[in-house]
């Protein structure tokens, strides 16, 4: 097991559609392992394989909700099904978000109270989830990645701008950079 370096945003896998996985192998699985460590050590509620550096269609999630039920799997080859996402603007705090691939930035963004996940399990086998709310968003946020997309992608004036601005300000947005959770320490 090991803790993987982040890429942040501007590494070129976190910006394209992840390749598909197929076949559950002892790599997959080793990824897989990985991963979790890696997302434990951010530490983090959810983890896509591209974030790691790795073309793959793979997420994780470990999220504990408030009335302490631990929600937590492997997605290979998912798909993602979600409900509209509720009109309005985000809510500064019930809507904040952040992303281990954007460090210690965090911003509003309306998501879907609802989603249907359908996918591979490290044993193989297809299954389906189905979530709302905070588990929802977490899905939602870590298929984004498998499609290229990153949460301050998806932001509306002024989120964006200001996300904009935070990305200038760290020198990020080109490829090569990356943070190893556990060594480099990020501001918030």
């Amino acid at each position: 097991m090991a803790v993987l370096p982040l890429c942040i945003t501007g590494e070129p896998v976190l910006h394209s559609p992840a390749a598909e996985v197929g076949a559950v192998t002892d790599e997959v699985r080793a990824l897989v392992t990985d991963m979790i460590e890696t997302m434990k050590a951010a530490p983090g509620v959810g983890l896509a394989a591209p974030q790691v550096g790795v073309d793959a269609r793979i997420f994780v999630y470990d999220w504990v909700d408030d009335s302490g039920e631990r929600h937590s799997g492997t997605a290979i080859d998912p798909e993602l099904l979600v409900s509209p996402p509720p009109l309005g603007d985000p809510d500064d705090e019930e809507d904040s978000e952040g992303c281990l691939s954007v460090p210690g930035e965090r911003f509003p963004l309306r998501r879907s109270e609802r989603a249907l996940l359908r996918a591979t399990d490290l044993d193989g086998r297809r299954y389906e989830l189905e979530a709302h709310g905070w588990l929802a968003r977490i899905l939602q946020h870590e298929y984004d990645h498998l499609q290229g997309i990153l949460y301050v992608d998806r932001l509306t004036h002024p989120h964006a701008k200001a996300a904009l601005k935070a990305i200038k300000k760290q020198s990020w947005g080109s490829p090569g950079q990356s943070w190893l959770p556990g060594r480099d320490h990020l501001e918030d």
